[in-house]
């Protein structure tokens, strides 16, 4: 059997590197991909979706030395499953609705943006297309 997922997103926040107790790294970044259609009345709709990917390795620390918030990556990797309910990890973010996060092991980042684009980003002129209230992060 094999899986693999293929993700191309901007970074909700920076990344979040740690190392586990045997000296290994481990970087968390918090990826949104936005998808946009007309509906059946023909207003267009925006629907972002987030997805928490975990890297390991070199790899890690290379994601958190060079990607910041705002930063475009593509992401490919597999997917990780709830082992309580089989799908995303669902919550109840602070309003009272659900929530819920698709969690990712990242195989291979690669970086779409440059760093002047990064720097752009930064000084608030990028966008993630939609997303401006940090309650809709759910990490």
């Amino acid at each position: 059997m094999y899986q693999k997922l293929t993700l191309i997103g901007n970074l909700g926040k920076d990344p979040e590197m740690r190392y586990t107790p045997t000296g290994q790294a481990v970087t968390n970044l918090s990826l949104a991909t936005n998808r946009t259609w007309n509906d059946a009345s023909g207003q267009r709709v925006k629907e972002t979706t987030w997805f928490r990917v975990t890297v390991w390795g070199k790899m890690a620390e290379t994601c958190n030395q060079y990607l910041r918030k705002g930063s475009k990556v593509l992401i490919e990797g597999r997917l990780n499953t709830d082992p309580a309910t089989g799908g995303p990890r669902i919550w109840t973010r602070q309003d009272g609705t659900a929530g819920s996060s698709f969690e990712v092991t990242a195989e291979a980042v690669k970086f779409l943006s440059s760093r002047e684009d990064d720097g752009m980003y930064q000084q608030g002129e990028g966008g993630m297309g939609g997303i401006s209230e940090e309650e809709d992060i759910p990490f």
